[in-house]
């Protein structure tokens, strides 16, 4: 069996499960009618070890996850290694990451959960709030 260069991201966020010694890859989303490259964006959730979600946003996910199992990337993970890739979302652009990052980090444990584990009409039954 040959080996080969993961190409895509779920391809390389697999490869960060078995090992986290992998290489860096910058992803970019090419805009012909434009004729420039806009970097990707991504929103991703973790779990660490003391049961807690962490949710952040990078241009660099292979990176930021090498990061977050150094202890480099964030305090609330450095304090709570090992983490592990739970969920992620791409987007056009790291601005509409960091948006969706500021929204997911306003839900509940259980609406994340939900998301989590694509549980997606439960979404909205999380948001209801009760009075």
């Amino acid at each position: 069996m040959q080996s080969r260069e993961p190409n895509t991201v779920t391809e390389w966020i697999l490869l960060c499960k078995i090992c986290i010694e992998v290489p860096i890859l910058l992803t970019f989303h090419c805009s012909s009618s434009l004729k420039y490259l806009v970097m990707l964006g991504y929103v991703y959730i973790l779990l660490c070890s003391d049961g807690s979600l962490y949710t952040g946003s990078t241009t660099n996910l292979e990176n930021r996850l090498i990061l977050h199992h150094k202890g480099k990337a964030a305090n609330h993970t450095r304090k709570r290694l090992p983490v592990q890739l739970k969920y992620v979302e791409e987007f056009g652009s790291i601005s509409q990451a960091f948006q969706r990052e500021k929204q997911i980090q306003k839900w509940s444990r259980k609406k994340k959960n939900a998301l989590i584990q694509s549980e997606f009409n439960q979404l909205k039954v999380f948001s209801k709030k009760s009075f």
